[in-house]
């Protein structure tokens, strides 16, 4: 019952992996864009707070997927592949979209972030669902013998949603002025909106295309016979066997796979923004280049799972992530802090009041360098002190300091983030042949999708929001932030070198 035609399985993935890698655009951009939108739906009196808060609010987004994956697992199970991750698009496009059009935390205070939040949620929620439906439709449209490698175009999606996410950002900074001031001003006070609104074109096509696709045979030969299942959720969690290859799934691949891949392209992204202080353009270009030399080894690694066997490419790629994370994370640390860079000022306007004292013309000294008066009246600016008339508002640069690498540290910080992203290669390129292959068509759906979710939502998507909560309360160590990712990888190689069999496949259908 599977397509043999490479023309038939051609259009199968190219179908499903533009829906799913619109669904991880839409996801990422908010971790892209964590701290500007930490400025824009927070409060601006503590920056490590309001970074936290939103890292917590993108984190909230995978914590929900677990939920997701039962909702829409469930209903995958009962009506079909497609139609599922039809509308689990069309309510990741929609949040997405409505995240570009709320109010800033100064307009309507704490109902910004609330809705946010919210927001978040419900895209949490359609992930959960997106994922586990297409992950599935195209293994059951694969030949056996070439199943990871074709469902490992559906886990390129997830990285090109990301480098896609840094693109448009990007290009969309560079388009609102030539002058580089002037467009990070405009960016971060509406620009970062842009790439948010224009998710919903994309969403738009991808329903177009998802609408002529047709069911999936083997569900369809389930429905034809009257096999399907009447309650997923019992079969998948109610019997034992089941439910421990459901845990075999979680503790043995997906929790260490989760830690993997969001350590090598989220927390590195963080860690570069917000430790290293890498000019924001040349941190973007850095995980873009990594990305992009990286990518083609989901492909390589997904084949290779074909001939070889998933487990041992999985476990290998746990292990080199483990035992070398503290050194790469260091390495790029010192790049950051030799001479080979060049730093730069940018200055942002805050408003701000001074009390009137006394009649028009009394002075107030203070220490804040004044660049202008709101009616253009400008006086003095010095490096200490500045007199200046009191009782009016006035605009007032804040400094803060980034760095641009020289060429030799550039490329080596590439190479380094290319490494972690090469890990993330190997331990998911080859999963999602894994997981279908553990669960029988009537439940694969619920039984695949929540093992992925928990261990990538739970585990892999709270990694930024805990690396940094670690290094922020251990503020001498900037690599205290690990220690989570490396136990729990390390966890997850010792349990599935130990219960997961080596054969090439775990169960054949």
């Amino acid at each position: 019952m599977a397509l043999t035609s490479t023309t038939g399985i051609r259009k199968i993935i190219t179908a499903s992996s533009l829906g799913t890698l619109i669904e991880w655009y839409d996801f990422y951009i908010f971790g892209s864009l964590a701290t500007v939108i930490a400025t824009q739906f927070f409060p601006k009196t503590n920056p490590t707070a309001a970074l936290l808060s939103t890292l917590a609010t993108f984190a909230a987004g995978f914590i929900v997927r677990p939920f997701g994956a039962l909702v829409f697992g469930r209903l995958g199970d009962k009506i079909g592949r497609k139609h599922t991750f039809l509308l689990t698009l069309i309510i990741m496009g929609g949040s997405t979209f409505a995240i570009g059009l709320v109010p800033k935390y100064e307009t309507i205070g704490f109902a910004a972030p609330l809705i946010v939040l919210l927001l978040r949620l419900l895209q949490g929620l359609a992930l959960g669902g997106e994922y586990g439906g297409a992950a599935t439709y195209v293994a059951e449209h694969s030949p056996a013998h070439r199943r990871g490698y074709f469902t490992s175009w559906i886990q390129t999606t997830a990285t090109v949603g990301l480098l896609v996410s840094l693109g448009v950002i990007l290009l969309v900074r560079h388009l609102l002025d030539p002058d580089q001031a002037r467009s990070i001003e405009k960016f971060n006070d509406w620009g970062w909106r842009i790439p948010f609104l224009v998710s919903i074109v994309l969403v738009i096509v991808s329903i177009y295309i998802r609408l002529k696709m047709s069911e999936s045979p083997l569900f369809n030969k389930l429905r034809e016979e009257g096999k399907t299942s009447v309650n997923p959720l019992k079969e998948s969690f109610g019997h034992k066997e089941n439910l421990k290859m459901v845990l075999l799934a979680l503790f043995g691949a997906t929790m260490g796979q989760g830690v993997v891949f969001y350590t090598g392209q989220f927390y590195a992204q963080a860690f570069l923004e917000n430790t290293c202080h890498i000019d924001f353009d040349q941190s973007k270009t850095i995980l873009i280049l990594a990305i992009v030399a990286a990518t083609p080894f989901f492909l390589v690694f997904g084949g290779w799972s074909d001939r070889i066997g998933r487990k041992w490419i999985m476990m290998a790629g746990l292990g080199l992530a483990a035992l070398s994370y503290h050194a790469i994370f260091r390495e790029m640390f010192s790049l950051s802090d030799t001479k080979d860079h060049v730093e730069i000022t940018a200055q942002k306007e805050i408003r701000s009041t001074v009390a009137y004292v006394g009649k028009t013309g009394n002075l107030l000294r203070t220490s804040s360098a004044i660049t202008h008066y709101e009616d253009g009246m400008i006086l003095t600016d010095t490096k200490k002190d500045t007199l200046y008339a009191s009782g009016r508002s006035s605009l007032k640069p804040e400094a803060s300091t980034a760095k641009t690498l020289g060429t030799a540290a550039y490329l080596k910080m590439v190479f380094l983030v290319f490494l972690m992203v090469f890990y993330v290669t190997m331990v998911y390129g080859p999963i999602a042949a894994f997981l279908v292959e553990l669960f029988p068509t009537r439940i694969r759906y619920t039984s695949m999708s929540l093992p992925y979710h928990i261990g990538n939502g739970v585990f892999g998507g709270l990694t930024p929001f805990i690396a940094v909560l670690l290094t922020t309360v251990n503020s001498g160590n900037n690599l205290a932030g690990l220690w989570y990712p490396v136990i729990v990888a390390a966890a997850c190689l010792v349990i599935g070198a130990i219960y997961i069999p080596s054969g090439k496949k775990v169960k054949e259908w």
